[in-house]
């Protein structure tokens, strides 16, 4: 295992960590305008960047990299024509949100329908959050964790069991800073992560590239 690779997401988890809790110290939590608003108080640039991290996860770094190899660049269309619904989103819906006190889309229906179709699509939204997105973020992230870390060989446990025991320690650091710093904290941690990531995800090409021209970038793009 490389002590870099180890001192590094260290550090940097624990900049995350820091940074957000220095930022939400004084939020009130305690009620539902400041716990699932952020007593709104976010502003232009962290609301996009947890938008932006909202869409952007390991799925794509791991999953999505690894189907445009297997498949071709036609995978990133769905990503691609996102960014447009993104914008829609941010400069027209969602102030209308927050200035009229929405915290999620069935607070809308309710308000434009009734509680009983509230409940139908929180219902819904539930199972499929839980069926079809979560289990494939968690999987994501705890396989590249595994891959990065070797944490099966070094705990002396299966692939499998390593897999699932990232699994559970992922979802329990979102259950964490989640449900105890709310919104805000979790837009202040995209924030941050989001820089992470915007320049992860530059230096993987370039990584790779590198790694396809045997230690020389230039080669790499002449086998592209």
């Amino acid at each position: 295992m490389n002590s870099l690779q180890i001192l590094s997401f260290v550090g940097f988890t624990l900049l995350v960590a820091v940074i957000t809790w220095w930022k939400v110290r004084k939020t009130d939590t305690g009620s539902q305008q400041g716990y699932f608003l952020a007593g709104r108080s976010l502003k232009a640039p962290v609301i996009a960047a947890s938008l932006m991290l909202t869409n952007l996860s390991t799925e794509q770094l791991v999953g999505l990299s690894g189907q445009a190899y297997k498949s071709g660049m036609s995978v990133m269309g769905w990503e691609v024509t996102s960014a447009v619904t993104l914008i829609f989103l941010a400069l027209i819906f969602l102030p209308r949100y927050l200035k009229r006190g929405i915290a999620t889309i069935p607070d809308f229906l309710e308000e434009r329908y009734d509680k009983t179709t509230r409940i139908i699509i929180d219902f819904c939204f539930l199972i499929a959050t839980g069926v079809c997105f979560l289990p494939i973020v968690l999987y994501s992230g705890a396989l590249a964790l595994n891959s990065l870390f070797h944490v099966g060989e070094s705990l002396q446990l299966s692939d499998g069991a390593a897999i699932w025991l990232l699994v559970i320690l992922l979802g329990l650091a979102g259950i964490l800073y989640a449900v105890i710093g709310g919104l805000r904290a979790m837009a202040v941690a995209d924030s941050i992560n989001g820089i992470g990531l915007v320049i992860g995800g530059l230096m993987v090409p370039v990584f790779g590239l590198i790694a396809m021209g045997k230690g020389s970038f230039m080669q790499g793009i002449e086998q592209l």
